[in-house]
């Protein structure tokens, strides 16, 4: 027999499964260990910058304070920039600060009480931790939208994009397929691509030359390599980007005009889109107050054809 230490690593899904098993309800040996040692487990296995073993420090020398700090408070204690607190947090394993911050209010709560952190003691169900994880991610984005401007603009920027382009590769397929085909009911021409390489090449080019100017991307993780080589071709032919992804940094973003970042849920084996559902639906209602009048007469035609072949059932 092999020694255990030739088992090959896990994988993240691999640990994830594990992590989030829904029946198991055993107790986990981390919950006995201190604060303190579980930050620094959590913070050494990544190679950190100066800056951001700063920020690690001070999480681990304040944590029952700190968990519960804003990003902008966080920052400005640490005495470095927010995009910098937004570094650090993927540096460590999260889709981004607001993920990171409910592992650290796991951590400080269970301080506090003197036991186990809640997340260990939730174990049992890991169902409700999820949906709780997730409405973090929706009121987050409601905190967003407290100034809409930017969805709007950038609704009526895709509404006057013909054709519009919507792509979404791999995992990101299903939020793509789903705004495609609610825009094609108030959008004459809608074209979707969800297959990368040289189709999706084809795709942008014939889209640029047949008047387009805006793509929507959705890039969800784990982010793949040929969305970014696709967002690069549309930009290099003229096509704008707006995208919805879950970092607001990093390679995708910078290949963007507009990078709309919201949370996925990442407590399952497999990540869950309610908040980018949502901003994608914000999206296409905006693209819908653009245009009042082409919108009603092209809802009322399908109506009318939905009627007539029996599309639907009659409730």
């Amino acid at each position: 027999m092999g020694d255990k230490e030739d088992a090959p690593a896990p994988s993240l899904q691999q640990a994830r499964a594990q992590a989030s098993a829904i029946t198991s309800g055993k107790t986990d040996p981390q919950a006995e260990v201190s604060p303190t040692s579980r930050l620094r487990e959590l913070f050494d296995g990544p190679h950190l910058s100066p800056g951001q073993r700063r920020i690690a420090q001070y999480l681990i020398e304040h944590i029952t304070e700190a968990a519960f700090l804003s990003i902008t408070d966080l920052a400005d204690r640490v005495g470095v920039s927010q995009p910098s607190v937004t570094r650090f947090a993927a540096a460590v394993g999260f889709s981004g600060y607001p993920a990171l911050r409910e592992k650290l209010q796991a951590i400080a709560l269970g301080t506090l009480a003197g036991g186990p952190a809640a997340d260990e003691v939730n174990r049992g169900n890991e169902l409700q931790a999820a949906v709780d994880a997730e409405i973090e991610n929706l009121e987050n984005l409601r905190r967003d939208f407290a100034d809409p401007d930017r969805v709007i603009e950038i609704g009526r920027a895709l509404s006057e994009s013909s054709p519009l382009t919507v792509l979404g590769l791999r995992i990101s397929v299903s939020l793509a397929e789903y705004f495609a085909y609610a825009a094609r009911r108030v959008h004459p021409d809608v074209r979707l691509v969800t297959l990368g390489g040289s189709v999706a090449y084809d795709a942008l080019l014939q889209s640029r030359a047949a008047g387009g100017t805006w793509v929507l991307a959705f890039s969800m993780p784990r982010h793949a390599q040929e969305t970014l080589a696709a967002l690069r071709v549309a930009r290099s032919a003229g096509l704008r980007v707006a995208l919805i992804t879950d970092l607001a940094l990093g390679a995708l973003a910078d290949e963007a005009d507009v990078t709309f970042a919201t949370g996925t849920g990442s407590r399952l084996v497999f990540d869950s889109y309610a908040a980018p559902g949502v901003l994608a639906a914000a999206l296409l209602q905006a693209m819908t107050d653009a245009g009042p009048e082409r919108t009603q007469a092209r809802l009322e035609e399908y109506e009318q054809i939905s009627e007539q072949h029996h599309f639907f059932l009659r409730e």
